[in-house]
């Protein structure tokens, strides 16, 4: 029983090791070459989003094409659709740099958008919150930093960057240590 556990142990604090490890390198990476890191990271989703546009797109107009029950205008939509996705996988290939500022651009005003529908809803739970100051706080922080969002989206996806790369430090750290100091009671 007692080897069993130390085994199982042991298989958490490696995985807590190197997944601290992970964590702290790609931190650092972040932190000491933002714009770079940046980039790659970006230029990856592209290139998956890309790959999934072309999949989509061959997709639906293989289902257009072989369905042997399909009515003619959903034929079309989706012969149509194929289409679409395939332009846009292409596209995507073709300019994987122009596509990935497009995509963090959208991001970071998509996520502005859900920030400042967050500090608006926060407004509306005031009144059940047993915490209202902190809620207010809440929601006046969320609806500003959507606006700047909204607004500055290039700047904000930089800034959350940062603070990926600073949080992926500090979570790989704390990992690290719980490894070294998790043991068996």
């Amino acid at each position: 029983m007692i080897a069993g556990a130390k085994r199982a142990i042991n298989a958490v604090r490696i995985t807590l090791g190197v997944g601290g490890l992970v964590a702290l390198v790609v931190g650092l990476l972040i932190l000491f070459n933002p714009v770079g890191s940046g980039v790659v990271a970006m230029q990856i989703v592209t290139v998956i989003f890309a790959i999934y546009f072309v999949i989509a797109g061959l997709v639906y107009i293989g289902s257009m094409v072989f369905s042997r029950d399909m009515s003619g205008w959903r034929r079309v939509g989706y012969a149509l659709l194929g289409l679409l996705y395939l332009i846009a996988g292409i596209v995507a290939f073709g300019n994987i740099n122009a596509f990935a500022a497009v995509l963090a651009t959208f991001l970071a005003i998509f996520i502005g958008v859900v920030w400042v529908f967050e500090g608006v809803l926060a407004f509306t739970a005031v009144k059940q919150s047993p915490a209202k100051a902190l809620t207010v706080i809440y929601g006046i922080v969320s609806i500003i930093a959507g606006i700047v969002l909204i607004f500055s989206p290039i700047f904000g996806a930089v800034t959350l960057w940062i603070i990926l790369g600073i949080s992926l430090v500090v979570m790989g750290l704390v990992q690290i240590i719980r490894a070294f100091q998790m043991k068996l009671k």
